[in-house]
């Protein structure tokens, strides 16, 4: 990962499991994939900035509130600092149409990012996720795209130390 200074990660299937069918609508559903945190710890050695960009509809189909969100996000980033890591912005799009600038893979949670954060390079950006849309928002904007399954983020920190 050496030349790489920020780390874009989809939150859901990378950071934590998905739910089939459903959405992560309180702190009681929401469950980090195994090695993740341990993952995100050693993320934060390496990487000046670690940014989540997630689309989450959920908020505009009713089944959660904003305020539910943050408070997921809140205790999700709170659970990663005890663990060693960091994560220093959170974005999210709560839009369901497909045309939402915000709404990946469109650009606009990275654009936010780039105003918040004028010294990201995209080019020397990493952006992991397990959908299309998130590999697709990465390649759009030059970056190294890395797609996990199951096993979220610690699967592509391990494919990375297989290829260094």
């Amino acid at each position: 990962m050496n030349g790489y200074n920020c780390l874009f990660l989809d939150r859901d299937g990378v950071i934590n499991k998905h739910r089939p069918d459903d959405y992560v609508k309180t702190w009681n559903e929401f469950e980090f994939i195994s090695g993740s945190l341990e993952a995100l710890a050693r993320c934060s050695n390496i990487f000046r900035y670690i940014l989540i960009v997630t689309n989450q509809r959920g908020v505009s189909k009713g089944l959660m509130s904003e305020e539910m969100l943050k408070s997921i996000h809140e205790q999700m980033v709170g659970e990663i600092n005890q663990n060693g890591g960091r994560i220093d912005k959170i974005y999210y799009c709560t839009a369901s149409s497909k045309d939402d600038i915000n709404r990946k893979p469109n650009p606009g949670m990275a654009l936010q990012a780039l105003r918040d954060f004028p010294a990201i390079e995209f080019t020397r950006s990493i952006m992991i996720g397990d959908s299309d849309s998130d590999i697709e928002f990465g390649r759009r904007l030059g970056m190294k795209t890395i797609r996990v399954g199951i096993n979220g983020l610690m699967e592509a920190m391990d494919l990375v130390n297989s290829n260094d």
